[in-house]
């Protein structure tokens, strides 16, 4: 029987959910909690949210579905008294120079009409439409630039970096590698060139021509023959290989990163070009009459470089009709102040919610996830909505202690509106702060999925099994760590970069440290921007993403680190960032194939007796190879089935029912277990199948460190959030011989840990530190803080208000001072003993 006021939810099994029933209030803040793994998201998310947009999508045309991302049916078997829901999710800011935060926001919108309608115009200049002022239409983009701010050009020294090579020797850089660069230097030799000859010694009509012609002339090709063989070859006209079009190296770089939709190949080809400032608009994107126009002394170009607090500030006045520009008619003054109020009502929510120090401009690429969320959830705040489950996805990752105080105020106007909220969280002030407590747990993966708690905070207190009991209410422990003293200190002078402008700042080496500040106050930039560059620059080490980003690609260059280090570089040997990027794009990369340890366990199934009398050798049993993968499937394990209005379908392969590898394969086992059967083991059981084969069960210990127990082995990448990614790289790092001497850079490294996962993770990252390590963390959770050995608090505030040191030393001189940190983290430190 449903119950009235409740979201009533019978034999839920999406994921790791173990067949649960629970009720959840509506008009309520409820808290879905559990350690990492356990099955919040998929009861929150994959089962509640998913759900609701099914029966929404249902009623709406089948064209219309098409334009929706939708998510799969859940595995329920019934869900009673569910709202219409909206989700906002952790996930990057879209990887384009043309979103923005006042596009996502529409406050961008709003600026037009008013730069539009109310905008003062030099005398004699026609009213310009709405249109004009976007750079994302031909109406008001730069005729030069094309509304990106910037030109983009190659250079004979860009695309050929070493003219000493010859043409075959891939002179030409710039040209794609293998096949398809094989061709191009193929039709050249048709064409007459000389491509063993060096690139310097061509010249210069045929250097400029083969560079930058636009003429695409489709020629024979004698695949493999040398230069002399061709010309005969030619002159017999005997019958080519293929005919092939020639593509200079500059319309090849310049239309690749144009209409390539691959992030890898538009990130390769961007090496190769150079990026200038627009000579027409400088940088502003937009045509010359519409930066003429202004209000309130700037154009709208100046207006949205501005932080969003500023505006805010600055169109107060306007709103009230306090202050209207001299020149306004009575008509245009309303309009402007009318304008003017409901911009000023969306950035109230934004910078209320801790976002102030952003500008309508900061691209949405550049956006951590929290940031992007807390964006998009002050537009819901103005939207009005009124009786929907807004289902939420940790909206306090990345904020300080001090900013969850507004997202709290945030969300309770949320729930006064009349709506419900669905918030999946970690933070120990969130979920003391729930009208309803949902535990997941007990633990995570197969040993998680089954609800422990469901009802009002104050019940949870009282439940042996749940680990997030012995967090809330006061019941943590303080840290009691004792700080390590430095073995010496890597100085930075000088550091000027985003809101950082002549910083002088000290990292102690050989100890643990932590830097905090509230949302935007510059400590990322610090850590992740100028101490990875001037170190990896001091090393002489290009820092390797580990595998190029969307995010990286067609966004405005980043700036560039301004200062030096003064002391300390050559006690570092290495520098190590453990960052949140994916191990991978596609299904075939997983945990099990980035840290190593497959290649074990290939070599171990080789090594049986059935494999070696069949003469199987270690690829035969990965799922990449054709000799042992199930050629249905690829070695996917499912195949995809494309309908039209609806979601695409992923049904396991009909031939090895998901298994990925061929009949013949599978039938090989170590200790009665399959190649696929090993690939569906969680890390737990992983390590207890293996314990006696020392090489895998030291990959599978450190994997057990970091928190990630409850993952399968061959889950993957695709499926892994940044966190998991994240601690995958340190466990990878962490069965690495050990030197020394290193310097390990994390940008928080807790986000999306349960308060039992942080005290687990805080055991590698100190070994790190007894092995002659430093480690330098970006973090706000305050147990993190109290166990370091020094901390760095940035601020005092965001933004322009930010980039100072406001304390550094110990845990306690830091919680003694009076900045914003201080409070929160004398919570987390035992007194000193006298």
């Amino acid at each position: 029987m449903s119950r009235a006021g409740f979201v009533c939810v019978r034999g839920a099994r999406e994921h790791n959910l173990k067949s649960v029933d629970v009720d959840i209030p509506r008009d309520a803040l409820v808290v879905f909690t559990g350690v990492s793994g356990s099955g919040k998201s998929s009861l929150a998310f994959g089962t509640l949210y998913a759900e609701a947009q099914r029966r929404y999508l249902e009623s709406v045309s089948p064209y219309v579905r098409r334009l929706f991302h939708q998510l799969g049916v859940p595995d329920v078997d019934r869900i009673d008294g569910l709202p219409p829901a909206i989700a906002l999710q952790q996930q990057r800011g879209t990887p384009t120079t043309r979103s923005s935060v006042g596009s996502v926001t529409t406050i961008s919108n709003l600026f037009r009409m008013l730069y539009s309608r109310a905008g003062h115009y030099r005398k004699g200049r026609p009213m310009l439409y709405a249109e004009s002022f976007t750079y994302n239409l031909p109406e008001g983009a730069c005729p030069v630039c094309h509304g990106q701010g910037r030109i983009y050009e190659v250079t004979e020294e860009s695309m050929v970096p070493d003219p000493s090579l010859t043409i075959r020797e891939r002179a030409v850089a710039a040209w794609p590698t293998a096949w398809q660069g094989q061709n191009l230097r193929d039709i050249l030799v048709t064409l007459g060139y000389d491509v063993d000859r060096s690139w310097k010694n061509l010249s210069d009509k045929d250097r400029q021509w083969i560079l930058f012609t636009e003429d695409q002339p489709t020629v024979p090709v004698y695949a493999g023959l040398t230069p002399a063989e061709t010309r005969r070859a030619l002159r017999a006209k005997m019958e080519p290989s293929y005919q092939g079009t020639f593509t200079s190296a500059r319309r090849y770089v310049m239309e690749t990163f144009t209409k390539s939709h691959s992030a890898m190949m538009k990130k390769r080809v961007s090496a190769f070009m150079l990026s200038t400032e627009c000579p027409s608009c400088h940088g502003e994107r937009l045509r010359a009459d519409a930066l003429e126009v202004t209000f309130a002394g700037l154009n709208i170009a100046q207006m949205g470089n501005q932080s969003l607090k500023a505006t805010r500030s600055q169109l107060m006045r306007y709103a009230s009709g306090e202050i209207f520009e001299p020149s306004h008619t009575a008509e245009k003054i309303e309009t402007a102040r009318t304008i003017t109020k409901d911009i000023v009502s969306r950035l109230d929510a934004l910078v209320d919610l801790g976002v102030g120090y952003l500008s309508l401009e900061r691209n949405t690429a550049t956006l951590s996830p929290g940031e992007l969320q807390r964006v998009r959830l002050a537009t819901q705040l103005h939207s009005n909505l009124f009786g929907v489950i807004y289902v939420l996805d940790e909206p306090s990752a990345g904020l300080h202690p001090a900013d969850t105080q507004t997202l709290l105020r945030a969300l309770d106007a949320l729930k006064r509106a009349g709506n419900s909220l669905f918030v999946v969280e970690h933070e120990i002030d969130v979920i003391e702060h729930a009208d309803w407590i949902v535990d997941v747990g007990p633990g995570a993966g197969s040993n998680g999925g089954e609800i422990l708690y469901s009802g009002e905070p104050h019940g949870l207190v009282d439940l042996p099994a749940s680990q997030t009991a012995r967090y809330v209410f006061g019941r943590f422990q303080p840290s009691t760590h004792d700080p390590r003293s430095p073995k010496g200190w890597l100085r930075l002078k000088g550091i000027t970069r985003n809101n950082l402008h002549g910083l002088d700042v000290a990292f102690p080496l050989g100890v643990l440290t932590s830097v905090t500040g509230v949302s935007g106050s510059g400590k990322s930039t610090l850590v992740s921007q100028v101490l990875v560059d001037l170190v990896s620059e001091s090393l002489g080490q290009a820092m390797e993403a580990s595998e190029p980003d969307e995010e990286d690609v067609d966004v405005a260059p980043a700036s560039k680190t301004e200062g030096r280090i003064v002391e300390g570089a050559r006690s570092v040997k290495r520098l190590v960032r453990v960052d949140q990027r994916p191990i991978g794009r596609t299904p075939r990369s997983n945990m099990a194939t980035y840290t190593g340890l497959f290649d074990h366990v290939r070599k171990l199934f080789a090594e049986t007796e059935m494999a070696r009398a069949r003469g199987y050798d270690a690829g035969r049993f990965s799922f990449n190879v054709a000799k042992g993968r199930c050629e249905t499937c690829q070695g996917e394990g499912f195949v995809m089935v494309e309908l039209l209005f609806l979601p695409s379908v992923y049904s396991p392969c009909p031939t090895c029912h998901g298994a990925r590898f061929n009949a013949e394969t599978l039938e090989v086992t170590f200790h009665d277990k399959s190649i696929a059967d090993v690939l569906n083991m969680t890390v737990v059981s992983a390590a207890e199948f293996f314990q006696a084969e020392l090489a895998i069960a030291r990959s599978l210990n450190f994997l057990l460190e970091v928190g990630l127990g409850y993952l399968r082995l061959g889950q993957p990448a695709t499926e892994l959030s940044g966190g998991e990614a994240q601690r995958i790289k340190l466990a990878t790092e962490l069965q690495r011989p050990q030197r020394g001497d290193t310097l390990y850079v994390l940008d928080e490294p807790t986000t999306g840990l349960h308060p039992a996962d942080v005290e687990r993770l805080l055991v590698p990252l100190n070994r790190l530190i007894d092995l002659g390590n430093t480690v330098v963390l970006v973090e706000q959770d305050m147990y993190v803080v109290a166990s370091s050995d020094w901390v760095i608090d940035i601020g005092p505030g965001a933004g322009d208000e930010g980039g100072k040191i406001v304390a550094q030393g110990t845990p306690w001189s830091v919680a003694d001072g009076a900045g914003r940190t201080a409070p929160y983290l004398r919570r987390f430190l035992r007194p000193l003993k006298n």
